[in-house]
């Protein structure tokens, strides 16, 4: 296994939406995925348009590394909750920082990518788009503890 360093550049910026990071209620929030027009031109996104969803790797970049706790805690800091590990969230606590989310792709406008429910805020450094393919949804039922069940109940 390396650990070596791994350098990204970002491909894009979130614009609009949401400009402070806050949990839950994500359902109909728009942004623009603003594409680096240094970087690409328009054919990096021919044939998009022919897609609902997207995949979005972005950076949560607001949050300080050195706050990221390596311990086991709560979901959310949830009293109730029993802690669980780094690796059982899906918060912004994370060790490199990467926010993984899916959304709804309403236009492409040039390099302009139209979406709701991305729940990244308005200047995250975006690192990747993928078109999303029901394919790559999971065969079998997916199981989850009641706690996430229940956290996830106002996400969207």
């Amino acid at each position: 296994m390396t650990t070596d360093p791994v350098t990204l550049r970002p491909v894009g910026q979130v614009v609009g939406g949401r400009s402070e990071m806050f949990e839950d209620d994500w359902h109909d929030v728009r942004a623009v995925i603003r594409l680096d027009g240094e970087s690409f031109t328009a054919s990096a996104v021919l044939g998009l348009e022919h897609f609902s969803h997207l995949e979005v790797v972005f950076l949560f970049d607001r949050i300080d590394p050195a706050t990221v706790p390596s311990e086991p805690r709560p979901p959310r800091g949830s009293p109730s909750a029993a802690p669980v590990g780094v690796f059982a969230h899906r918060g912004p606590y994370r060790p490199n920082r990467l926010g993984v989310s899916r959304c709804r792709l309403l236009a492409v406008d040039g390099l302009s990518l139209h979406v709701a429910d991305l729940d990244a805020v308005s200047g995250s450094p975006i690192l990747d788009v993928k078109p999303y393919l029901a394919e790559f949804a999971p065969r079998d039922p997916v199981i989850q503890p009641a706690w996430a069940t229940e956290l996830m109940s106002r996400y969207y």
